[in-house]
């Protein structure tokens, strides 16, 4: 889950030898029970020496169709495709966490489950796929994090309440009357009626929703025609949509429809909309944020901790948040001395490995914090 651009569009599910690499580190610590939900994802059960709670901590492991520019020793080996929005780093930080606690099995009541999950960054996202297969039963609290680019390197920041946006995809076909482009009043003009389409998509959030409700709807691809003098038959376009409450996702939805129907009908073409439902929104559980804020407040520091507002950006973990209340922190990873300047999803897009420690130090003290309440 990149905050910016959004994480979900273009993604990649891991290749077997992604989950095969996670599955021999978990079992070359010893003491974890090691399984494979799904084909492509990887769980670590650490079943404490006594009764108590189950806390389960996520980390996503897919990568992006993106070539990498960098030229670090580390760089990908795979051509066009590179980990462009840091879920390596939040592996090596989950696998990490896993090999301390795993330490620890002594002092340790109740149980912890590590989650890798293959396919956040592609729509409907691999946690369901995980919670259908029973990742999440009985499990009391769930956390998760992501390395975060406009974040300074050293800071963390814990949200309450709502922190991502729920994340929709949309296309749109525009059907219209071809012709030649020297006689424009014998056709449908699909090019123009898209343009007129997207202009008054841009009112839906701006005159349609309360001025205090978030909300995003972006027209983020245009194609139609083959030739300058041709006026093509449909032009194609697509997008996304952001929103934080169940209401303004379907308000928005329909006032898109209402938009497009109008705007077709008046210009005598007609359409097809293809919504595609994404993540919900991520939605921070007030009990479970505290209890990661403070352990990364005894982490880092109190002036470690920033306020952050919520993110546009989407993220499955929300998924999880379904079945267990649940917490999703971010580490900031920009750094000039570095070079971790690039945004999510850039091809030069790399990580100030120094941050990692913090997240491990975060996930370790959730966990045992949140496996001590009663």
């Amino acid at each position: 889950m990149a905050p910016t651009p959004a994480p979900e569009s273009g993604a990649l599910v891991p290749r077997g030898r992604d989950a095969r690499f996670v599955e021999e580190t978990l079992e070359s610590f010893g003491g974890l029970e090691v399984t494979r939900p799904t084909e492509t994802s990887v769980m670590g059960r650490l079943a404490g020496d006594g009764p108590g709670r189950t806390i389960a901590l996520r980390a996503d492991i897919d990568a992006l169709p993106i070539a990498e520019e960098n030229t670090f020793e580390f760089a990908s080996e795979r051509p066009g495709v590179m980990h462009a929005c840091g879920h390596d780093g939040h592996t090596a930080m989950l696998l990490a966490v896993a090999q301390i606690l795993s330490g620890m099995r002594k002092d340790i009541p109740g149980e912890v489950r590590f989650l890798f999950q293959h396919a956040e960054e592609l729509i409907p996202g691999g946690a369901r796929d995980l919670v259908a297969a029973g990742v999440m039963e009985g499990v009391d609290a769930v956390v998760g994090c992501h390395l975060m680019s406009t974040l300074e390197s050293g800071k963390v920041a814990v949200i309450v309440g709502p922190a991502m946006a729920a994340a929709d995809m949309f296309t749109l076909t525009i059907c219209g009357k071809g012709g030649h482009g020297a006689f424009p009043h014998e056709t449908v003009d699909p090019v123009a009626v898209a343009a007129q389409v997207v202009t008054n998509l841009q009112h839906v959030v701006s005159r349609q929703v309360d001025p205090l409700e978030r909300g995003v709807v972006s027209v983020t691809r245009i194609a139609g025609g083959t030739a300058d003098n041709v006026i093509p038959s449909t032009v194609e376009l697509g997008g996304t949509v952001r929103t934080f409450s169940q209401a303004m996702r379907e308000h928005i939805r329909d006032a898109m429809e209402r938009v497009v129907r109008g705007v077709t009908e008046a210009h005598g073409a007609t359409y097809s909309l293809e919504y595609r439902v994404g993540y919900d929104a991520v939605d921070n559980d007030a009990s479970v944020a505290s209890v990661v804020g403070a352990a990364a407040r005894d982490e880092l520091g109190a002036d470690g901790v920033v306020d952050i507002p919520p993110i546009m950006g989407g993220d499955d973990f929300s998924a999880y948040q379904r079945e267990a209340p649940g917490a999703y922190f971010f580490v900031g990873t920009r750094s000039d001395g570095t070079g971790s300047t690039f945004p999510h999803h850039h091809p030069r897009f790399t990580v100030d490995e120094r941050t990692l420690s913090a997240g491990i130090g975060i996930f370790v003290r959730s966990a045992l914090s949140l496996l001590a309440q009663p």
